[in-house]
């Protein structure tokens, strides 16, 4: 393990998200000293990020979540002290944690996405009820963890779930709601791992869902046929292309009632707490959470 030099695992950092990367940062830390790799924990809400330098860091594992850790700003700034670091680079993960730009992306790819509007204070809600129907989600563009979604299932309410996600960004989305299960894909180093589905107790797969809550049932294998199973994988793989995401990452999708997959998002800093689902795919593949977390470290880059 030495080959990687003084590791900062980074995480923590000033974002919406940061309980879970603490989470998140924790386990990869104690992975990553059980493998003898010399590993140490950076917050950027504590320190500056040219203490990296300073401290002479080798490499970073980056595991911070949400805007500032998902979005290129840190990617930037390590690409500009030249210090390799896992996940995405710039372009790919600020295009990935803006939710309209990736659909846009996919959109003209020609990939499937749920239908969706862009909302502002000037949208008559009323139609866009009627266009999308019920229920319906209403998101922020930029955070992830299902921080500031609502399921509007009444009509009348969008209104206030535009102005709840709009506490989180400018932009604001509404989609249509697919019932046929939500799933997600691990991608790691090109491969496209087992796919999950997820059945979440609550109304739809939040926040509590996500972190906390011991009554989320997770499949994996997911139930697909090897047919169906290749065909997302290939969608998986091209859409996690199309945003230009390199190392590792997670791509959710949803699947209507025929059975046909829609696009949601590409995390590209995923979550790798105890209740984290790509540790679960990996795990199907005969890979610990202790080897996830060197391989993904292996991956780190420059640019």
């Amino acid at each position: 393990m030495k080959q990687f030099g003084k590791v900062a695992v980074i995480m923590g950092g000033k974002s919406a998200e940061r309980e879970v990367s603490l989470m998140s940062g924790g386990g990869v830390l104690q992975a990553l000293l059980s493998k003898g790799v010399d590993a140490h924990k950076f917050d950027p809400a504590e320190k500056p990020l040219s203490a990296l330098k300073d401290e002479g860091f080798d490499r970073v594992f980056l595991i911070l979540h949400g805007p500032f850790g998902e979005d290129g700003t840190i990617q930037g700034a390590l690409e500009t002290m030249g210090i390799p670091y896992t996940g995405s680079g710039v372009m790919a993960s600020a295009l990935a944690m803006d939710k309209l730009r990736t659909k846009l992306v996919w959109q003209a790819l020609g990939l499937p996405i749920p239908k969706f509007v862009l909302l502002n204070e000037n949208s008559d809600f009323d139609a866009v009820e009627r266009e999308l129907g019920l229920p319906l989600f209403v998101k922020p563009s930029t955070e992830g963890s299902s921080v500031g979604i609502t399921k509007v299932k009444a009509h009348g309410e969008l209104k206030a779930a535009f102005e709840e996600a709009r506490k989180y960004d400018e932009v604001v989305l509404a989609e249509a709601f697919i019932g046929g299960g939500e799933y997600t894909a691990a991608v790691l180093d090109g491969e496209v791992l087992p796919s999950i589905k997820i059945e979440p107790a609550t109304e739809f797969y939040d926040y509590q869902a996500k972190y906390f809550r011991d009554d989320t049932v997770y499949r994996c294998p997911s139930g697909l046929s090897a047919e169906k199973e290749a065909e997302v994988a290939a969608y998986v793989k091209k859409a996690f292309w199309a945003i230009g995401c390199s190392s590792w990452g997670r791509v959710d999708f949803l699947m209507d009632e025929a059975g046909n997959p829609s696009l949601l998002e590409v995390n590209t800093a995923p979550g790798m707490t105890s209740h984290s689902l790509f540790p679960m795919a990996a795990k199907v593949k005969g890979m610990s959470y202790e080897d996830l977390v060197v391989r993904v470290l292996s991956t780190a880059h420059v640019g």
